[in-house]
């Protein structure tokens, strides 16, 4: 369902893209530790395909995020790491090098 990859350029903050499939969300964002946790977050936008697609540079080290889908938090169904969080569930990890 959802797909989130980084791509490097720079040295002190990295292109960073996050891109969810979900043909029948009105509004998607993602929200984490670089932009405070704030709903709604980074705005993605819809393409012609279902998928959302939200771009953004983020400084090197590790960031913890959600996707927010109509005002659902949920985590990248693509994340393979994750981990818990102070709310009885888990963040997303990506780490940008």
């Amino acid at each position: 369902m959802a797909r989130t990859c980084c791509s490097s350029s720079g040295s002190r903050a990295r292109p960073t893209e996050f891109k969810l499939y979900a043909p029948q969300a009105k509004k998607v964002s993602i929200a984490g530790s670089f932009n405070n946790w704030k709903a709604p977050g980074l705005a993605a936008k819809k393409d012609s395909r279902g998928n959302w697609v939200a771009k953004t540079s983020l400084k090197t080290g590790r960031h913890e995020y959600k996707f927010v889908v109509d005002g659902n938090w949920l985590n990248d169904p693509k994340c393979t790491a994750c981990v818990p969080n102070g709310f009885g569930s888990q963040n997303c990890v990506i780490e940008i090098k």
